[in-house]
C-alpha cells in the first residue's frame, strides 16, 4: 500500500497533501498533477508524545512526529519508536492508524531505521 504525493507536470515540484495550484510556479491547475508514490525512508526532524486520545485509536499514548523524506517532502505520522532522537533514520509503511465503527483509516507508521 502507497501514501501519493502530487508532482506537478509543469515544474516537478512535489506536493503533499494535495493542492489545487502547484505553490512554486503557481501556474498549474487541477489535472495537472501527477501521482507519485512517497518514499518510505526519512529524517526525524520533531516529534510529541498524545496522552489524551478519542476511544477509537484504542491505546493509551501515542507518539506523533514530522519526518522529512528522502524527496525532501515533509510527512506526520505515527512513531513506533521507543526512545525517539531529532535526527535519527527512520523508515515508514502505511498501516491502519485509527479504527471506526464502520470504516479504518490508514497513515504512515515510522519506525527506526
Amino acid at each position: 500500500m502507497e501514501i501519493y504525493a502530487y508532482k506537478c507536470k509543469k515544474c516537478d515540484h512535489i506536493h503533499y497533501p494535495f493542492r489545487m495550484v502547484c505553490k512554486a510556479c503557481g501556474q498549474n491547475n487541477f489535472f495537472e498533477f501527477e501521482q507519485v508514490p512517497l518514499p518510505k525512508k526519512g529524517t526525524l526532524l520533531t516529534f510529541t508524545e498524545l496522552y489524551s486520545l478519542p476511544a477509537d485509536f484504542m491505546v493509551s499514548k501515542m507518539g506523533l512526529g514530522i519526518v522529512e523524506l528522502e524527496n525532501k517532502v515533509r510527512i506526520t505520522g505515527q512513531l513506533a519508536i521507543e526512545n525517539a532522537r531529532i535526527g535519527m533514520p527512520v523508515v515508514g509503511e502505511v498501516e491502519v492508524v485509527r479504527r471506526g465503527e464502520y470504516d479504518s483509516q490508514y497513515g504512515m507508521v515510522f519506525r527506526e531505521a
